[in-house]
């Protein structure tokens, strides 16, 4: 399984203007089974005019059939009169599943527009399980704790340069504690509210990194999963099995 994590710009509140660069974007990238995009990457974290997302859903299945492979984002939707910041999982059938991120950044504003999700999302994918998370969830070890139900987990994110030292620390962490690969994608650039540089990485189970973009630069960075070895480590040192039991009310 071969994933791409895309670190890119987003232009403020332009859905049109940031399709149109993804399409872009993507036609260079790598070849790859997964594509993975930004936190809000058609309108950058903040709308004060809400976007029709109908657009953005309908470019990533065109992108998705197109290349043969699944592309992962989230965008700003409304749905009977509420708001979600919802991780998309694109599938090349056309095949849309969502992930509603559950813990809204208050700081930021993000509970005074949108509405949190109630559930997790694990998707299978090529033999791949993926759990779907958006950015501050990164911050919640109870809410992404592997119950064997998943194999890779997806960060995305629009988390600035100030807070830099826990995205990275967080990352490994869950990677570790998980024993699972963690494909975290963060944007770059500017917007009227934070600066950016990125720091998207994909590292494995053992928490090493496997591949990373450039600080502050657009650009790829590919990764393949490989499953075996994920498997054969898990069996030779079975941390999971002696996870705590919980549940979450």
């Amino acid at each position: 399984m071969r994933v791409c994590v895309v670190q890119h710009d987003i232009v403020w509140e332009n859905p049109k203007e940031n399709i149109r660069r993804m399409e872009a974007r993507l036609s260079a990238a790598p070849r790859a089974d997964v594509y993975v995009m930004a936190e809000m990457w058609t309108t950058g974290f903040g709308v004060e005019h809400f976007p029709d997302s109908d657009e953005a859903q309908a470019w990533m299945q065109h992108k998705a059939h197109e290349l043969q492979a699944a592309l992962v984002g989230s965008v700003a939707v409304e749905e009977e009169g509420r708001r979600f910041n919802r991780a998309w999982f694109v599938k090349p059938d056309g095949d849309v599943l969502h992930y509603d991120k559950r813990h809204l950044f208050a700081p930021g504003g993000e509970k005074d527009d949108f509405a949190a999700g109630t559930g997790r999302t694990v998707v299978e994918w090529g033999g791949v399980r993926f759990l779907l998370q958006v950015c501050y969830d990164l911050r919640f070890p109870v809410w992404s704790r592997n119950h064997g139900d998943y194999d890779a987990a997806i960060y995305v994110a629009n988390w600035p340069v100030k807070r830099m030292v826990a995205w990275d620390t967080l990352l490994r962490a869950r990677a570790i504690e998980n024993q699972c690969f963690v494909i975290g994608v963060n944007r770059v650039g500017n917007d009227p509210k934070a600066e950016y540089e990125g720091g998207s990485v994909v590292i494995d189970a053992y928490g090493k990194t496997m591949a990373d973009c450039e600080r502050g630069a657009e650009g790829f960075a590919v990764a393949d999963l490989d499953m075996e070895r994920l498997k054969a480590f898990r069996k030779k040192f079975p941390v999971l099995e002696d996870r705590d039991n919980y549940t979450i009310i």
